[in-house]
């Protein structure tokens, strides 16, 4: 594994950020380094990238995944779409020392289309340009290389990846893989991948909730989240008095993926959650993303239970009609955020925050490992049944669980990756550059608020 502080592109250098729309998953991290570098995102899928036939391709690839996805979510009902789900997404077991190189036939279906033309304006572009590409998705990585593109950096967007991450033949790549765990590392080297074309960064976590090395943001947002969820341990670590005023009302966000799937999780456990959050105890964020029908579902979901929204009420129903703004939105909220309830996606990354997360069952083989791995660190619990949520959310609060998953977030995951992704890829010069316009546009200081 090569240093974080390699520098791999000429000073003179320009850099092109690609992403795809296929969820949020790939969406979100090329926001944090797009907002922190202030560079424009380019999609994979959408012109001046891909063709109209490409277009189409992606379009379809898009619409079954997001049905695979909502109906897997479906109690009783969804159990056959979550199975096809996990076949298409499987994982190879990582035993030591197994020779996981074979090519799967994802991986030679993408060859054979790059070899058809598929990504061809992405490297055209890249030559003329004399441009590197920086991406968090697979494939823009693998077609730019197959046109002749050179200074390649794909970010790794799970904590383990599918064998269609790297080349049919990985060994002769030129592509610089960024990776956010140690698991994705043994992985893309047991597919083939040279080591020093693997570097441990860390996953891309936002600038303005971490606040640079020093991590003032962080630091902050920790300080008020564990006053909500464990006031006495707060007040005995600062040496107040244990004379505490009413705790404020713990804020619960539950936030769907781009997919929009488990969002009818909503309908079971606003029942439940009502007394809670109508005795002041609970405040709730619905996150809809930019799905104007989870929006509507989750305001429907409200008037079954007999709740409604409102702009300074305890509900509050996050909805936004474009990314960026979403994802500021977004990063505000979880700038106020005492519990992230979500399925286990790249938000799992989030606990380097002191998040502690309720992590939903898991759609796909991708998620099963995100579940896994942030588990094994002590930063999420499963969710319990949605119908009781009431009854093990007081219960992981009171008893310190929620506490506990703040404080092994915190102390135990990296959350400096944004940065080392930026020096590895442009060098410190340009980092320190990035950290300058950051602190002079108040970047590291979010608004509370929607």
């Amino acid at each position: 594994m090569t240093e974080v502080t390699s520098h791999h592109v000429p000073g003179n250098a320009a850099l092109e950020l690609v992403a795809i729309d296929m969820g949020y998953g790939h969406l979100r991290p090329a926001h944090s380094i797009a907002q922190f570098l202030d560079l424009p995102i380019l999609l994979a899928d959408e012109p001046p990238l891909a063709t109209q036939a490409e277009q189409m391709r992606w379009q379809r690839a898009r619409r079954v995944y997001e049905v695979l996805s909502r109906a897997s979510g479906i109690a009783v009902l969804g159990w056959p779409f979550a199975r096809l789900l996990g076949k298409m997404t499987h994982i190879e077991p990582l035993t030591p020392g197994k020779d996981l190189s074979k090519p799967s036939w994802e991986t030679r279906w993408l060859q054979r289309e790059g070899l058809r033309g598929m990504g061809r304006n992405l490297g055209d572009r890249l030559r003329s340009k004399s441009a590197a590409l920086l991406t968090t998705f697979y494939a823009p990585a693998v077609l730019a290389e197959l046109h002749g593109a050179m200074n390649l950096f794909c970010v790794v967007t799970d904590s383990d990846v599918h064998r269609v991450w790297a080349r049919s033949d990985p060994k002769s790549s030129r592509i610089h893989y960024l990776v956010p765990t140690e698991r994705a590392e043994r992985r893309l080297l047991a597919y083939g991948v040279s080591s020093d074309r693997i570097h441990l960064t860390g996953f891309p976590l936002p600038h303005c909730l971490i606040g640079g090395f020093e991590d003032r943001a962080f630091r902050q947002n920790l300080e008020r989240r564990l006053r909500a969820l464990d006031p006495r341990s707060s007040a005995r670590e600062s040496g107040a008095a244990l004379e505490l005023p009413p705790a404020p009302a713990l804020h619960l966000v539950f936030a769907v993926g781009g997919a929009g799937a488990q969002s009818e999780l909503a309908l079971r456990f606003l029942p439940s959650l009502r007394p809670l959050i109508q005795s002041g105890r609970l405040r709730l964020t619905l996150v809809a993303g930019v799905r104007k029908d989870v929006q509507r579902a989750f305001e429907a979901a409200l008037r079954h239970a007999d709740l409604e929204s409102a702009p300074e009420g305890p509900i509050q129903i996050l909805f936004r009609s474009s990314l960026s703004e979403y994802f500021e939105a977004f990063h505000r909220l979880l700038a106020e955020t005492d519990v992230l309830w979500t399925k286990p996606s790249e938000l799992c990354f989030y606990a380097a925050l002191g998040l502690p997360l309720i992590l939903s069952p898991p759609l796909g083989a991708h998620e099963g490992e995100n579940l896994r791995w942030t588990l094994e660190v002590g930063a999420a619990v499963r969710q319990g049944p949605p119908e009781s949520a009431a009854e093990w959310l007081r219960r992981l609060h009171e008893d310190g669980t929620f506490s506990a998953a703040a404080r092994a977030g915190a102390a135990h995951l990296p959350r400096h990756g944004l940065y080392r992704i930026v020096e590895l890829v442009l060098g410190e010069p340009a980092l320190k550059q990035a950290l300058k316009r950051a602190e002079k546009s108040s970047l590291h200081l979010p608004q509370p608020g929607l």
